[in-house]
C-alpha cells in the first residue's frame, strides 16, 4: 500500500514533505494511530502547494487586459460630462438619463452573463466580447453629433460588463484559497493603474485632439484587450454533461444570503464618488483642481489593491471588509467635520483605500461563500444586486442634499455602514461543494 502511494504521489509532482507526508500517514494507519488520509485530499494539497504556472500566466492576461480597457475607458471619463453637456448642448437632465441608464445596464448585464455562462459552460466568448463592445462604443461616441445618438452607445458600452462575472469566475477556478484575494486584487489594481494612465492621458491629449479624436483614440486600448483574449486565453473544455437547470435563493447557503444582504444595506448609503465631489468644490477646490482630486483617489485605489488583495489570504475575508468599513467611515466622519483643504485631500486618499479594500475582499467572499457550479452566476447576482442598490443610494443622496442639508447623505451612509457591520458578525465562512 505505501508502494502504490509513493508512486501515484510521485506521478503528480508534488514536493518531498507531501511525499513523506503521505507516507507516514498511511504507515501510521497500519500501526492504528490515526486514520488513514484519503488520497484525494492528499492529491489536492499537492496540487494546491505545486499549481502549475500556466494559470499564472493566464491571470497576468486577464491584468493586462483590464489595464488596457479602463486606460480607454478613463481617457474618456473626466470630458464625459463636458462632451454631452457643452459639444452636444444636453440638458443636465439629459446627462443624468444616460448615467442613471448605464448604472443599470451594468447591473443587468452582469447578472444575465454569468447566468448564461453556467448554463452553457462557457466564459471565454463573455469577456472578448464585452471588450470589443466597449471599443466600438466609444467610436459611436466620437460620431455622434445629437445627444440622443448617444443612447444605443451608452447601451453598448455598458453591456461589455457582460465580461465581468464569466472572467471573475474563470480566475476563482484557476485559484485557489491561499491566492485568490490576492489575484483579485491584482486585477484591481491593474484596473486602477489603468484609469490613472487614462486619466492623464487625457489630461494631456485633449487641448491637442480636441473631444471627437480622443473618443476614437480611446477605443484602441479596449480593442487590443479584446484580442488579448481570444488569441492568449484558453478554456477547459467543461467536465460532463450536466445540466444547469437555474440558480434561486434556496439554494444558497444562509451565509451567503445574509452576506448578500448585508452588502445591499452598504450599498444603499454608497452613493456615487459625485458628491464627495461637489463637496470639494464646495470647500473651495478650483474647478480645474477637482479632477486631481479624482486622480489621487484612483491612484491611491491603484497602489492598494492588490496589497490588500493579499491581506485577504492572510487574514481573511472579514477582516479586510471590516477595514474597508472603517474607511468609509473615516471619509463620512471627515466631511462632516467641515474640513479644510488638505484634510479634504486626506479624504481623497482614505476613499482610495476604502476601494481598494472593498472590491478584492467582495469578490473573494462572493467565491468563497457560493457553490462552485454557480460562481458565475452568483457573481452576476451580487453585482446586479449592487448596482441597483446604487441606483436608488445616489437619488435619495441627491433628495437628502437639496432639501434637507449635504451632511445628511453621510450620516445615513454612517447609520447604514453600522448596520452592515454588524451583520457581518454573523456570516461563517463555509465550503460549498
Amino acid at each position: 500500500m505505501i508502494s502504490i502511494l509513493a508512486v501515484s504521489v510521485k506521478r503528480s509532482r508534488m514536493p518531498d514533505r507531501v511525499f513523506f507526508t503521505a507516507i507516514s500517514g498511511t504507515a501510521d494507519s497500519l500501526t492504528g494511530q490515526r486514520p488513514v488520509r484519503r488520497m484525494d485530499e492528499i492529491l489536492q494539497t499537492g496540487l494546491m502547494e505545486t499549481r502549475p504556472t500556466h494559470p499564472k500566466k493566464k491571470l497576468w492576461v486577464f491584468a493586462a487586459a483590464s489595464f488596457l480597457n479602463d486606460m480607454g475607458s478613463d481617457i474618456i471619463y473626466p470630458i464625459w460630462p463636458l462632451f454631452v453637456t457643452q459639444v452636444l448642448k444636453a440638458h443636465m437632465a439629459a446627462l443624468g438619463f444616460l448615467d442613471g441608464l448605464g448604472d443599470a445596464l451594468v447591473s443587468l448585464s452582469q447578472a444575465i452573463s454569468g447566468y448564461i455562462s453556467d448554463r452553457i459552460r462557457k466564459r471565454k466568448i463573455f469577456i472578448w466580447t464585452g471588450y470589443l463592445c466597449g471599443s466600438v462604443s466609444r467610436l459611436g461616441y466620437a460620431l455622434s453629433t445629437l445627444w440622443p445618438h448617444l443612447i444605443p452607445f451608452r447601451i453598448l458600452d455598458r453591456m461589455g460588463k457582460i465580461r465581468s462575472a464569466p472572467r471573475d469566475a474563470m480566475v476563482a477556478d484557476m485559484t485557489s484559497e491561499l491566492d485568490r484575494g490576492r489575484s483579485f486584487g491584482l486585477l484591481r489594481a491593474m484596473d486602477n493603474l489603468g484609469a490613472v494612465g487614462g486619466i492623464l492621458i487625457c489630461i494631456a491629449l485633449v487641448h491637442w485632439l480636441g473631444f471627437r479624436l480622443l473618443f476614437a483614440l480611446a477605443a484602441l486600448p479596449s480593442l487590443v484587450s479584446a484580442v488579448l483574449i481570444f488569441f492568449f486565453i484558453r478554456e477547459k473544455r467543461s467536465e460532463g454533461t450536466r445540466i444547469f437547470k437555474g440558480l434561486t435563493l434556496r439554494e444558497l447557503s444562509p451565509n451567503f444570503r445574509l452576506y448578500l444582504l448585508l452588502s445591499a444595506i452598504f450599498s444603499l448609503g454608497g452613493f456615487s464618488y459625485s458628491f464627495l465631489l461637489v463637496a470639494a468644490k464646495m470647500v473651495g477646490f478650483r474647478i480645474a483642481f477637482v479632477p486631481v482630486l479624482y486622480l489621487i483617489f484612483t491612484a491611491t485605489a491603484s497602489l492598494f489593491s492588490y496589497p490588500f488583495g493579499r491581506l485577504v489570504d492572510r487574514m481573511g475575508g472579514k477582516a479586510v471588509l471590516y477595514l474597508a468599513f472603517l474607511f468609509w467611515v473615516a471619509v463620512c466622519v471627515g466631511v462632516l467635520s467641515s474640513p479644510s483643504r488638505p484634510l479634504f485631500v486626506l479624504i481623497f486618499v482614505l476613499y482610495g483605500l476604502h476601494k481598494a479594500a472593498l472590491e478584492p475582499v467582495q469578490k473573494t467572499l462572493v467565491c468563497d461563500l457560493s457553490p462552485i457550479a454557480f460562481r458565475a452566476s452568483c457573481l452576476g447576482g451580487f453585482q446586479m444586486v449592487i448596482g441597483l442598490c446604487a441606483l436608488p443610494a445616489s437619488f435619495i443622496a441627491g433628495l437628502l442634499w437639496d432639501k434637507v442639508g449635504m451632511e445628511w447623505p453621510f450620516v445615513l451612509s454612517l447609520t447604514l455602514t453600522i448596520l452592515a457591520s454588524l451583520l457581518l458578525l454573523l456570516v461563517k465562512k463555509n465550503n460549498t461543494p
